[in-house]
Order: C-alpha cells, then structure tokens, then sequence
C-alpha cells in the first residue's frame, strides 16, 4: 500500500512537471510570436512568462530554487559559448577601456549613490553596496542581443564586449569588499585563494593569447565524427572551469568563460557549437523565467513611484557614463550612444551583491526587495530602452556591423 501511494505522489509530481513544461513551451511560442511583432527579443517574453508563473503571479513554480540553479546554469553555458566566440587580440588591443571604463562606471556609481544617500540618510556601506550594484551591467542579456543583431565582431560590440569581462571579473573583489564592511571579515586564506585564482585565470588567458592556437586535443579526429562524445567533452570544459573557479572562490561563469577560450584555441568550436547549442537556448530561457519570477507585483505596485525614479535614474546615468566612455575611447557619438544604451541595464552578477548584503546585514528586508525588483525591472526594461536609442540616434544594426 506504501508503495502504491509513493508511486501515486511520484507520477502526479512528474505529471504537473510534464504540464509546467508544455505550459512554459506554449507561452514562449506564443509571447514570442507577438513581441517579434514589435521587434522584442525572445528573452522579454521569458522573463513575463517568469512574471505570470512564479510564485507572485500564478504561482505554478513549486520548485524555484531548481528553476535558478537550472538557469544559472544556463549563465555558464552562455559564457562559455562566449569564451568560444570572443576575439581575444581585441580584447586584449581594448584593455584600456574595459580596465578604465569599469573602473570609471563603480567609481562614479558609488560617489552618485553616496550624494543621494546622503539626504535619504543611508549609511556608507549600503551606499558603496548599492553603487558597485548599479555598476554591473547584464552580460546575460548584452551578449543575447550582441548575437541577435550581429554585432559580436563590429567594433561597439567588441568594445562592449572588453567592458562587460572586465565588470564580471570584478565580482570577486566587489565580494570581499561587501564582506568586509559587513562586518563579516574574509580571512587572509580566502583572499589569497581569490588573489591566486585570479593570477591563474590572468595565467591562462595569456597563453591562449600568446599561443594562438593549440593543438591539445587527442584524437581530435575521432570526436569530430562522434557527436555523443562531443557533448559530453564540451561540457567538461565548459563546468570544468566553472568548478575550478568556485574553488577559488572566483565566477563559475569567469571559469567556463575561460574553458571556452581553451575550446577555441583547440579550434574545435564549430562541432561543439552544433553539439550543446539547444542546451544553451533552454538553460538560459530558464535564468530569465527565473528572474520574472522575482518579481513582486504587489510589491511594485505598493512602491511604483520609487521604483519608477530610481528605474529611470539607472538608465539615464548608466546610459550616459558609458556613452562618455565610449566616447572617449574614440567612438562616434552614435555608436557611443548605442553602446550605452547597451550597458544601462543592472546585470544578474548584482544578485549575488545583494545576497550577500543581506545576509550580512548591509540591506534590510524591505532594501533587498526594492533592489531585486530594480534588478529585474531593469534586465526587462534593457531591449526597449536600446530600440527607442537607436530610433533616436537613427542607428540600424547593418550600420553598426564595422
């Protein structure tokens, strides 16, 4: 009888699995359907559909935390991909403006959240905390439409490109920093283990760039033909780095960033590129339904007139900072603009700052959630905001290609 019953729970829990799976495929194709219609990515209609089913919408999600560790997934794979894809020369040839402009974009976030927080009352570590937030833009969402509108190779999408890398590998640093304000002190051990993480990746990185290509891979000719094996070995890779890196305490996505430039120097992206693609698409699908669903609607509507200044204030200083930078960097205007129009958005690495604020006590209950709807707001908000911007600077995507 005790078995029956466990048989029953467990093929009515695969059936409501089995319904959240078609529900969620039905509604991607049909908000996909009507948002190409107005030129929307694909990625807008994941995060409404995370919105309608999440547990402040209809709440069919009964396993949220699954659903984000499925999409964080889907962030390694995305850079992984990435890793695979980049040109590093021009990385390497725009240090300057990804070294610099990072540094420009938490500086000046941080002093600007400091002058506001100075009349709202907010203490220094939740104005640093919340400026290093408001720094990070999305790769998640930078690199999708890099893709879409074929600018991976152009010269903003590079230098876009050199910026973001540059703001993920700041992560780690921002970490200790919140940690240690929080009161929470990171031991001698931890830094070092970060400091030699860092130097390693820096390590490899260089070889890879210095070596061009390298011929590592045995019987290379056998996995061409084998694409079960491809799979699986692209994965290692890529979850490869992603492991070592948490062993330092560093990004799973910097880790298979870096597995993927090793893939590329192996010149063996074309078969993998075929092999886990389809994995890439859902996983990351998952991550922006998983973000939707953070999404409080009550919440917002409770708090809409602050959420709504400060929603506005983020695009227009991010929009124009990294525009300056750009700019500066010897960049026209218009593709300035573009560029940062790009990088406006909060990106998803800033979840982690704000869970770690909290649980230090730097963010109260009522900051976090503010935050995370900011965060959110912001990633959704991102592709809109970049189509009136090339409407206004009258940019079309084959004019950026170059």
């Amino acid at each position: 009888m005790d078995q029956f019953i466990l048989m029953f729970h467990l093929s009515s829990a695969f059936g409501r699995t089995i319904n959240l799976i078609c529900g969620i495929g039905m509604l991607v194709v049909i908000t996909g359907f009507l948002l190409k219609k107005i030129n929307q990515p694909n990625l807008v209609s994941y995060i409404l559909i995370g919105v309608l089913i999440g547990s402040h919408g209809l709440d069919f999600i009964e396993q949220e935390e699954t659903m984000r560790f499925i999409g964080e997934l889907g962030i390694v794979l995305l850079f992984f991909f990435i890793g695979m894809e980049i040109d590093l020369s021009s990385f390497v040839r725009d240090w300057k403006i990804a070294v610099f402009g990072t540094l420009a974009q938490i500086i000046l976030s941080i002093a600007l959240v400091s002058f506001l927080g100075f009349f709202i009352g907010w203490n220094n570590a939740r104005c640093i905390v919340l400026g290093c937030v408001i720094a990070l833009s999305s790769s998640a969402v930078i690199f999708k439409l890099l893709e879409d509108k074929n600018l991976m190779k152009s010269r903003i999408g590079q230098n876009v490109t050199s910026i973001l890398l540059a703001q993920d590998m700041a992560i780690a640093p921002i970490l200790i920093i919140t940690s240690l304000i929080g009161g929470e002190h990171a031991t001698v051990g931890s830094i070092i283990l970060k400091i030699i993480g860092g130097c390693l990746i820096f390590a490899i990185i260089t070889l890879v760039y210095i070596k061009k290509e390298i011929h590592w891979l045995p019987f290379k000719k056998s996995f061409a033909k084998d694409h079960e094996l491809q799979v699986f070995l692209a994965l290692f890779f890529c979850f490869a780095g992603a492991l070592v890196a948490s062993l330092f305490g560093l990004s799973e996505a910097l880790g298979a960033f870096v597995g993927g430039l090793i893939m590329h120097a192996g010149k063996a992206t074309k078969w993998i590129f075929d092999a886990i693609h389809s994995f890439r698409i859902l996983f990351v699908a998952i991550f922006f339904i998983s973000v939707g669903a953070q999404i409080d609607l009550l919440f917002l509507r409770d708090n809409a007139m602050e959420i709504g200044i400060l929603l506005i204030s983020v695009f227009v200083v991010n929009h124009m900072i990294n525009a300056t930078i750009l700019r500066i960097s010897g960049n026209p205007w218009s593709l300035s603009l573009v560029g940062g129009a790009l990088l406006s958005q909060i990106g998803e690495l800033s979840f982690l700052i704000c869970v770690a604020a909290f649980n230090y006590g730097i963010l109260t209950q009522y900051s976090y959630d503010f935050t995370i709807s900011l965060i959110s707001l912001t990633i959704c908000i991102s592709p809109l905001w970049i189509i009136i911007t090339e409407k206004i600077v009258g940019a079309r995507s084959s004019s950026l290609v170059s």
